[in-house]
Formats: C-alpha cells, structure tokens, sequence
C-alpha cells in the first residue's frame, strides 16, 4: 500500500513540475527597456539602409526585421506602421549624413567645405546608396509618398542645406544659403546620373566634371 502511495505521489509531482515548466517556456522573455531600445535602433538602421537600397515600394516589413535579425512580430511593438517606420528611417539617414559631413569638416580644417564635396561626389558614394544621402538615393521616390513623409524629408532636406551652409565661409547668411542650395542640388544631381548611366567611364567623368566645377565655387 505504501508503495502505491508513494507512486501516486511521484506521478503527482511530475505532472506539477511538468506543467510548471510547459508554462515557463509558453511564457515570452520580457526585454528590458535597454534592450527594446537597442532593437528599435536596428530596425531603423536596417530600414534607413533597405529604402536607400531598394525603395520604400520595394520594402516589406519582414524584410526590415529579417535584415535586423528579429521576429517579425516583435514590430508594432516598436512601431505604428511602414510609413512610421518610413519616417524613422529617414529622419536617421539625414542625421547619419550631418554626422559624416561633421566629421570630414572637423579633419579638413583649412578646406572643411572642399572635403564634403569630395566625399559627396566619390565613387565610393556612388556605389554605396544604402549608406548614402537620402535626397540622391529617394528624391524622386518621395515626391510621390504621402504628405506627411515628403514634409519630413524636406525638414531633413532644410538640416542638409544649413549643415553645408555652415562650412561656406565669408558670406551672410542669406548668400550662404544660395550657395548651399546651389551646391546640394549640383551634388545631388551628379550622383543621381552616375548612378544611372551604364557607362563606367561615363559616371565617373559625371562625378569628377561636377567635382570640378563645385569646388572653385567654395572660396
């Protein structure tokens, strides 16, 4: 009799214990706000870099979060939608530009301008538009998103002009704004057309041409 007790008891813990921890393991890990904050981080980045690549249209949500390496369905956790996370995206790809043009100025201190424009206009641009300038890899892209993204580049499009306007020295702020906006839009236009033409030598006669005749315009 006792053994039959004492059978029944294990049986009865086994289930408890077997239960306790199907239930642990149903249950999902909780992430700490550090860690929630660093996984939107990457979502951005992996975003911000996608879009540039391929175009907001050709872009899927699992794509973001594959390329991030996280589940799919942790994203509305972090975001209300594609177009929210559009303009995460967007915002951090003018913001990683300022930094670039902040950090060439900041090594080229005699020329800080001419730097930007060389780095702007390098095959290595060129060939790299996921981690580029926004308005060269989207700019006609955008034009055709919804009014609240458009008006979010063109917040980030005004942070651009003001950052190159920064480095023109000896003008007022109303003629370093003209130039600024002269510069961007030549520099913007030279890599869109190296990037399209299927001439090697073609695109990079583009890139050093307007290379050229940008830079005298700096002093």
């Amino acid at each position: 009799m006792m053994m039959i007790i004492i059978e029944y008891m294990m049986i009865i813990i086994y289930i408890v214990n077997r239960t306790e921890r199907e239930s642990f393991e149903r249950k999902p890990m909780k992430v700490s706000r550090e860690q929630a904050a660093r996984n939107r981080d990457r979502v951005i980045a992996a975003a911000a870099r996608l879009f540039r690549e391929r175009g907001f249209d050709h872009v899927a949500v699992a794509d973001v979060m594959k390329s991030a390496g996280l589940t799919h369905g942790g994203f509305y956790g972090q975001f209300d939608s594609k177009a929210d996370l559009a303009a995460e995206a967007c915002r951090r790809s003018v913001a990683k530009t300022l930094e670039r043009w902040d950090k060439l100025a900041g090594e080229s201190a005699d020329e800080p301008l001419a730097a930007v424009i060389d780095a702007y206009l390098s095959p290595q641009h060129r060939d790299d538009p996921g981690r580029g300038c926004l308005l060269a890899a989207l700019g006609p892209e955008i034009a055709r998103q919804d009014p609240t993204l458009r008006h979010i580049v063109t917040e980030g499009l005004r942070a651009l002009i003001d950052g190159l306007g920064k480095l023109i020295p000896n003008r007022s702020k109303a003629a370093r704004r003209r130039k600024a906006l002269a510069l961007f839009s030549g520099m913007v236009g030279a890599i869109v057309l190296a990037r399209a033409v299927d001439d090697p030598a073609l695109s990079e006669e583009i890139l050093r041409a307007t290379e050229a005749t940008l830079t005298p315009q700096v002093s």
